[in-house]
């Protein structure tokens, strides 16, 4: 599991299952602090099917943070896992990404269900 701490007030882990990236995400993500989630979230990254983020640590999310959850989600499915807390739900809703992204109670459930291709 790789860690990275670029800013103190955020936290991102990621580690890879088969096709899959698992990305857990804690704390702030703005424009100072979006370079660990950026790498993380890679829409190139060879051999991902999936990207499922754990959102349940997070506690705000600018455009510049939104915009790199919905880069990965132009090709392939983008789960956000766990409870999706209130600021980034009305973040979503309010951009109207909440459209975008699968939702799963969990990471595990998030790795495995059937995602319906976006039309």
């Amino acid at each position: 599991m790789d860690t990275h701490g670029a800013a103190a007030r955020s936290r991102v882990e990621t580690r890879t299952d088969g096709e899959v990236r698992v990305v857990v995400m804690a704390g702030e993500f703005d424009m100072d602090s979006v370079g660990p989630l950026r790498s993380a979230m890679d829409p190139t990254a060879p051999g991902i099917a999936r990207f499922v983020v754990d959102v349940t640590g997070v506690t705000f999310v600018d455009s510049t943070a939104l915009s790199v959850l919905l880069q990965p989600a132009l090709n392939r499915p983008v789960i956000l896992a766990g409870t999706v807390p209130a600021r980034l739900a009305r973040v979503l809703e309010l951009t109207g990404a909440d459209v975008v992204f699968a939702a799963a109670p969990s990471v595990d459930e998030g790795k495995v269900m059937v995602v319906p291709p976006r039309g």
